[in-house]
């Protein structure tokens, strides 16, 4: 099995199972007393600090482990804007960030900052953002569904500027090198890098106003209260020292490698719209989209071949709704497949994968129904398209209502031929999918989306015959 979902979680590094066997022997005690076997965990501790210190860039004393990457988010948000609730609560974040930075803000009053079809925000747009009762910034480091890298730099010089501070997720891009400086309060997860799961990092720069809300408690800070899983942080640190370490080769390595997927998979299956930044992006992810496909389907079918991807299909989430980001990038949703190489994986694997891809493909669309290829241009018509003389009134109505996508894009496909040139078919569909990815299916075929209206049931999804 081909495990490619390192962007969920990496698989734990061997440094990391020798550390937390190690640590279970040494660090069971209780750091904060006194006597040999505390300070022995307490050394430990302090040598976890100082190591992850070092990599994220910032004082051991800026630095504190937390039960979760979530919950260094959630402690993040909270704390900055209570250290500075006399500015006001509003706080700007891209509409791309991870969703426990949308949860966590959602407390207060956001603002959701836009990107472009490459999931990149622009650093003058998202400082545009900004106002006087701004408490607090939200940037991501690089993104966790499609890898493009956020122009931090840019973002926190123009917050600094401001007077705001910068909260970055770093979780994505931590086990690549330390964020660009400037910011005020980072947070990341040990699992993402290959360590256990269940450890954090919050770190908060010395002059940030910061007054943490969770239970008091004077361990770490009084930032994350409870007794530390000390192990679990030994070996946490350990593995963040260790894929630094490798770090350049795996980039140089894994980089090559999602360069052939990027290049290979548009000539290998056909109608495919490959997603995230061309070149500002992590090394080891890349992520695309397949037409009149049913992304659990397709998931399922790579997974019986020994693979183990990740998609942002709505058919694939609990919610049923599409990926937020794929959203907000305005990209085709369903048949959505992530690939995130974890290090040490072998071409091998890549090349067994781009030659399997093409078949499990065909397959999820011969069972769909797919069209095969695009419909040949009918004649342009030579009067009125209706009786009231609309030129956006349907010439005809495809009723998707109760049926998921793709089969709303599918039906489309399959009837787009039967109008002629210049005319408009309405797509009926009571799926939120349909408006991400019928505007996407126009873009991909040169065809018109003409716009959305209510319908007596659902939405009507307004599409012109272009060619």
């Amino acid at each position: 099995m081909s495990y490619f979902d390192a962007a969920s979680a990496a698989p734990l590094h061997p440094v990391a199972r020798q550390a937390l066997v190690a640590a279970l022997d040494e660090g069971w005690a209780d750091p904060a007393r006194l006597y040999r076997e505390g300070r022995r965990a307490r050394l430990l501790l302090d040598a976890s600090r100082q190591t992850a210190a070092e990599a994220v860039g910032c004082r051991p004393d800026e630095l504190v482990f937390t039960p979760s990457g979530t919950l260094a988010v959630h402690t993040g948000v909270s704390g900055a804007m209570a250290g500075r609730r006399r500015t006001g609560r509003h706080v700007v974040v891209s509409a791309v960030e991870h969703s426990s930075v949308l949860h966590a803000a959602a407390a207060y009053d956001p603002t959701e900052v836009g990107v472009d079809r490459t999931g990149r925000v622009d650093a003058a747009a998202f400082a545009a953002a900004l106002r006087p009762d701004t408490a607090l910034a939200c940037l991501q480091s690089a993104n966790h569904e499609v890898g493009t890298v956020q122009p931090v730099g840019e973002a926190a010089r123009l917050c600094r500027e401001a007077g705001v501070p910068l909260l970055v997720d770093a979780a994505q891009s931590l086990a690549w090198g330390p964020v660009e400086d400037g910011w005020s309060v980072l947070a990341a997860s040990a699992h993402k890098w290959g360590g256990p799961p269940g450890v954090g990092l919050l770190a908060v720069r010395k002059g940030v106003r910061f007054a943490p809300q969770g239970p008091a408690d004077e361990r770490e800070s009084g930032r994350s209260p409870g007794f530390a899983n000390l192990p679990a942080i030994v070996a946490a640190a350990a593995s963040l020292r260790a894929v630094r370490e490798e770090a350049a080769a795996e980039r140089a390595r894994l980089s090559e490698l999602v360069e052939r997927i990027r290049s290979r998979v548009p000539g290998l299956v056909p109608d495919v719209e490959v997603v995230g930044h061309p070149t500002l992006r992590l090394p080891h992810l890349v992520t695309f989209s397949c037409l009149y496909v049913d992304g659990e389907a397709l998931l399922g079918g790579l997974d019986r071949a020994g693979f183990s991807v990740s998609s942002g299909s709505s058919c694939t989430s609990s919610t049923l709704t599409p990926s937020h980001v794929l959203r907000a990038m305005g990209v085709l949703s369903e048949g959505n497949v992530r690939v995130s190489l974890p290090p040490g994986t072998p071409a091998a694997d890549v090349e067994r994968f781009l030659d399997v891809l093409p078949g499990v493909v065909r397959s999820v669309r011969d069972e769909l129904g797919a069209p095969a290829a695009p419909p040949a241009a009918a004649a342009v018509p030579s009067g009125p398209q209706d009786s009231a003389g609309s030129p956006d009134a349907p010439a005809l109505t495809v009723d998707s209502l109760g049926r998921r996508c793709p089969i709303p894009v599918i039906e489309l496909a399959k009837v787009i031929g039967d109008v002629p040139v210049g005319a408009v078919i309405a797509v009926l569909s009571d799926d939120e999918a349909a408006r991400l990815d019928i505007p996407a299916w126009c873009q991909m075929r040169d065809q018109e989306y003409v716009g959305e209206r209510a319908a007596e049931r659902g939405t009507a999804y307004l599409v012109r015959r272009r060619s």
